[in-house]
């Protein structure tokens, strides 16, 4: 009764004062009370939409500079290790080991997990191919030779050559395929595969087609796979370890079995950092900044690796050290005497 007495009262009005809300009433239904259309906005006009410039200039007038807002952290140094038997490992720096320690725990990681012992256990190096203002160090492929071998069996070697005396030379000293131009088309295809390949200079330039398939196994005279002498270049590459960076600046390679003498893996590991740092100058300072060992079922242990790096490479960073405690030296008397 309310409703409908409340829908009469507002008719009366509407005749005395029309307005948009009388329309609108006769469209509800009697069960929604009449109060309620009022609440119904029935705006008349259009909002105006502020433009996409006066947005920008509204931001700009309310950023604040970069500078004021961020506030500096100061994180303390963590200690370099616990004095207790239980304590929470992020509190602590993280261990940095010896080699011959990080390889008898890598030993006991096998030993608790009952994995293989033969495992292979694997470096990734990560590296530092800054040069200052010149070009960083372009990611590289390279291939050593090893102290110890740890792969069971040769590589498979493929042998171009065109001369029937240099074949018989490259089958007697085990090459895996032999032949000249008549092997490019079953090596692009596919159907024949090697783990190396290198060729003699007479027959290099008929293989121009395969540099885009070959890609960095093609021959080339840098690493020594285009010469003459067929059975030093077999007997390289047919036991030879191969390693590339990956990533820009990181390399992942095996270098050992876990089962080998202690004193044998890490005389390879030592062997594999001095030949990366062959591929760029000493005076930049040391070319690997970062070190860790592990085997197929274990976690990553970091490395000290200064031991391992050539000669010359720590007398640029102790060089550059001297020259930043110098300047800040300057300038604390500088600064004391304007005090």
């Amino acid at each position: 009764m309310a409703a409908s007495m409340m829908r009469c009262c507002l008719r009366a009005v509407s005749v005395q004062c029309p307005s948009p809300i009388s329309t609108r009433i006769g469209k509800h239904s009697a069960a929604v009370p009449a109060f309620a259309n009022l609440l119904i906005s029935n705006r008349s006009y259009a909002s105006t939409k502020q433009s996409s410039k006066k947005k920008a200039k509204a931001k700009k007038k309310t950023a604040a500079p970069e500078g004021i807002h961020k506030k500096k952290c100061y994180k303390p140094d963590l200690p370099s290790g616990p004095t207790d038997d239980v304590y929470l490992t992020w509190c602590y720096q993280k261990p940095i080991y010896e080699a011959e320690a990080a390889v008898d725990m890598l030993k006991k990681f096998q030993e608790l997990d009952f994995s293989s012992p033969r495992q292979f256990v694997y470096a990734n190096i990560t590296l530092d191919m800054s040069m200052d203002k010149k070009k960083p160090v372009e990611p590289f492929t390279a291939t050593l030779l090893l102290p110890h071998r740890f792969l069971d069996g040769n590589h498979k070697v493929m042998v171009f050559t065109e001369n029937p005396d240099e074949a018989v030379i490259a089958k007697d000293h085990g090459a895996a395929f032999v032949g000249g131009y008549e092997l490019v088309k079953p090596v692009a295809d596919g159907e024949i595969q090697a783990d190396f390949y290198v060729s003699v200079p007479a027959t290099l330039s008929k293989l121009n087609s395969l540099r885009s398939i070959l890609k960095d196994k093609h021959p080339k005279s840098k690493n020594g796979s285009v010469s003459y002498d067929i059975p030093k270049m077999l007997s390289f590459f047919s036991v030879c370890h191969e390693y590339k960076v990956e990533d820009e600046n990181l390399i992942k390679s095996w270098f050992a079995r876990l089962d080998m003498p202690n004193d044998q893996i890490v005389a390879n590991l030592d062997a594999l950092i001095k030949d990366i740092c062959k591929y760029r100058p000493l005076s930049y300072g040391p070319f690997v900044k970062r070190l860790v060992i592990r085997s197929a079922t274990s976690e990553g242990l970091p490395l000290k690796f200064e031991r391992f790096l050539p000669a010359g490479a720590l007398k640029g960073k102790e060089e550059e050290k001297a020259e930043e405690e110098a300047e800040e030296s300057d300038q604390e008397g500088e600064m004391q005497e304007s005090q």
